[in-house]
């Protein structure tokens, strides 16, 4: 069994930098379902075909899908090692965001200390 590796900081940059668009979403939730070719991708969108390959190679630059020659064509695949890092990374973040909630909910919990009001003076 292979140890999974942590992202390093630009690894993480480029992962969110590529999640950071619809298309390029809608791309990778494609190719996790089978591989395609980027001239079938480019069939769905309502952009160029070059338009296309630029959002594949940035998704390819994150690690997040793997392409392969086959004669002429260029067959997209989801990389599932790299989602499951950055789903690791996602489940990190979310930890740590329960942990804070969860130790604000318990000083919230806390009885509120009391008060003394202040002392009056006579003649004041």
């Amino acid at each position: 069994m292979v140890a999974q590796r942590e992202l390093d900081e630009t690894e993480v940059d480029r992962v969110f930098h590529a999640l950071a668009a619809s298309t390029r979403r809608d791309i990778l939730r494609r190719t996790i379902e089978h591989e395609q070719s980027v001239s079938a991708l480019a069939g769905d969108y309502d952009m160029s075909f070059a338009a296309v390959q630029k959002h594949v190679s940035v998704l390819e630059a994150a690690g997040l899908i793997v392409k392969r020659a086959e004669g002429r064509e260029r067959l997209v695949r989801a990389n599932p090692e790299m989602i499951a890092k950055a789903r690791a990374l996602l489940a990190r973040y979310e930890e740590l965001w329960r942990a804070r909630i969860a130790r604000l909910d318990d000083l919230l919990a806390q009885p509120a200390p009391e008060t003394n009001p202040p002392e009056q003076h006579q003649g004041e």
